[in-house]
């Protein structure tokens, strides 16, 4: 069975209680719970939190919740205290993004796929690069794969350099992927990584899934062609809104 948790932090550092504010009459973490609980691979859907507001919000609109230490360093140590917090028994955790309102329920149950090879310690999702201005955007985090789809190098610079192209062209010459910031981790693999010190790419990119490529992990991804919308700051709002067509 699977359990999807979606970590929710009142004290964003760009945007203070980011899950409470409203998107079009409903609030951001409820928007990214509806979505979730229309997945059918999922058996529970939880938010994990620390901040009472959140939960008692949460539990207003009819969801679940499971309150966490205020101490975590990310979200995948949070969801691994949720885990452990959860009535029943659960073969694999979903970490849901809780800034996404508008993520497809599609996607979930791609990366839930990924759970059913063996081999699968940890998954997430990439989307294809269409265009310059994506690929050289530091803010879009971009993944390099081998043949087996599995993550070699993840990173807000673009790997791999194509010599002797103008790097308008790039995405044309070559199949760049940006990273979809969803994850599902094997239960024993998710005690396992939570363990792990910080890494030195870690460190250099801040990207944490670079700790569990650094300490040998394997981590699938599957191709989404849904766009993924997050949102970071106040500004981005009005931005997906009028992206996804939901804007007033």
């Amino acid at each position: 069975m699977i359990l999807g948790i979606i970590p929710a932090r009142f004290g964003s550092t760009r945007f203070p209680g980011k899950p409470l504010i409203d998107i079009s009459g409903k609030s951001m973490i409820q928007r990214v719970y509806v979505q979730a609980k229309k997945s059918k691979s999922m058996a529970k859907v939880v938010v994990a939190t620390d901040d009472e507001r959140i939960a008692q919000h949460v539990k207003r609109f009819g969801g679940e919740f499971v309150m966490t230490n205020q101490h975590h360093t990310s979200g995948t140590d949070r969801c691994f205290e949720a885990l452990q917090k959860t009535e029943g028994t659960y073969d694999f955790v979903i970490n849901l993004q809780g800034d996404e309102p508008f993520i497809d329920p599609s996607q979930i149950d791609l990366l839930a796929e990924l759970l059913n090879e063996d081999q699968t310690e940890l998954a997430t999702l990439a989307i294809p690069v269409n265009s310059s201005e994506l690929l050289f955007n530091e803010s879009e985090v971009k993944v390099v794969l081998n043949k087996d789809k599995e993550a070699l190098y993840f990173s807000r610079n673009v790997i791999p350099f194509l010599s002797g192209i103008d790097k308008k062209e790039w995405h044309k010459k070559y199949n760049y992927y940006r990273h979809v910031g969803i994850y599902a981790y094997r239960k024993d693999v998710l005690e396992k990584v939570t363990r792990l010190a910080p890494s030195s790419l870690e460190k250099a990119e801040s990207l944490e899934q670079l700790r569990w490529l650094e300490n040998g992990f394997n981590i699938k991804v599957g191709i989404t062609h849904f766009e993924s919308h997050c949102i970071d700051t106040p500004e981005d709002v009005e931005r997906v809104l009028k992206l996804t067509g939901k804007a007033h």
